[in-house]
């Protein structure tokens, strides 16, 4: 099957293309957010094959994977098909609603042609997405493997552009963090925050470099409030890490009471984490629970099979 994808989210994308299809990926001239093509820093296969706008009309596509508004005007104009009327089409959601929450309408909700897939049970619950058939892939994620050391006494932390998003990625938490135990912080845009004796920043590194250098901290932290299911948060459970985390969203379901301390609490959290940093056993034994429960419920075999039987599904 030939399928349609933009490259919008990096780490769900290359889930996403590991499964047994060709995945056509727009790439523009500048490589914008209308075609970003390949990704440069995460692993894809082969059959993540680049394709320009203008060769898209004739182009054999069977399905079109969707991730926000603006590709239903693209595909319209690139491939020359309504999508969920001329070719058949599913529409992924990845965030949490914005907004009037609960009553956050969600933009596919007029569209009883188009599925909306959501990435946690959290998500389908507080989207209001109306007439739109709506179901659940969770998260999937590659296994990098058992890589734990936790030889620094130091936390680590990935926040994609924690200036901009602020309270959103719990940005605003960080120095309280820091008061117990040193914080390194990954990701785009880190290099933004406002110095700090106990925080460190590493922007932009590659994702196998970036796995490697989180596996030597002795603990996650996850302090967002208000995101869907961080996909690194996931990815370090996979790499034996224990987890710190805020009890928001969907974290409750994916971080179990033996992989590490959850809670709204921060009095609690941060407490926890400078416990954690301070016991290395307490760590390694959290870590590995950590693990064993990411590689049950977020496995890539998983994510890829649900994937395939849906884009089947689409195309009868």
């Amino acid at each position: 099957m030939r399928v349609l994808h933009w490259h919008v989210h990096g780490s769900w994308s290359t889930a996403f293309v590991q499964g047994p299809h060709t995945y056509l990926v727009p790439v523009t001239p500048n490589r914008d957010a209308d075609g970003r093509g390949r990704a440069r820093t995460f692993d894809w296969p082969p059959s993540a094959v680049e394709i320009a706008p203008a060769a898209l009309a004739d182009a054999q596509v069977d399905v079109v994977v969707l991730q926000c508004p603006r590709e239903l005007e693209l595909t319209e104009q690139w491939l020359r098909r309504r999508p969920g009327r001329e070719v058949p089409a599913v529409y992924v959601e990845h965030n949490t609603p914005r907004g009037d929450v609960p009553n956050t309408r969600h933009p596919m909700a007029d569209r009883a042609d188009i599925p909306v897939v959501h990435v946690t049970p959290f998500n389908e619950l507080f989207w209001d997405c109306g007439r739109a058939p709506t179901l659940v892939i969770e998260h999937g994620v590659p296994d990098p493997g058992y890589r734990y050391t936790g030889e620094l006494r130091r936390a680590a932390v990935v926040i994609n552009e924690p200036v901009r998003r602020g309270r959103v990625t719990g940005t605003d938490l960080l120095p309280r963090f820091a008061a117990q135990a040193p914080l390194d912080v990954f990701g785009m845009a880190v290099s933004t925050l406002p110095r700090h004796e106990r925080i460190a920043t590493f922007e932009d590194w590659p994702q196998s470099r970036m796995h490697a250098e989180l596996a030597r901290r002795r603990v996650y932290l996850h302090p967002v409030r208000w995101t869907s299911l961080g996909l690194s948060l996931l990815e370090a459970m996979h790499l034996g890490m224990p987890v710190v985390a805020l009890a928001t969203t969907e974290v409750l379901a994916a971080v179990p009471p033996d992989a590490g301390v959850v809670s709204t609490r921060v009095d609690l959290l941060a407490e926890a984490l400078r416990a954690v940093v301070a016991d290395p056993d307490l760590a390694r034994h959290l870590g590995l629970a950590a693990r064993a429960a990411a590689r049950r419920r977020y496995s890539l075999d998983r994510f890829c099979t649900d994937w395939d039987q849906l884009l089947k599904e689409l195309r009868r």
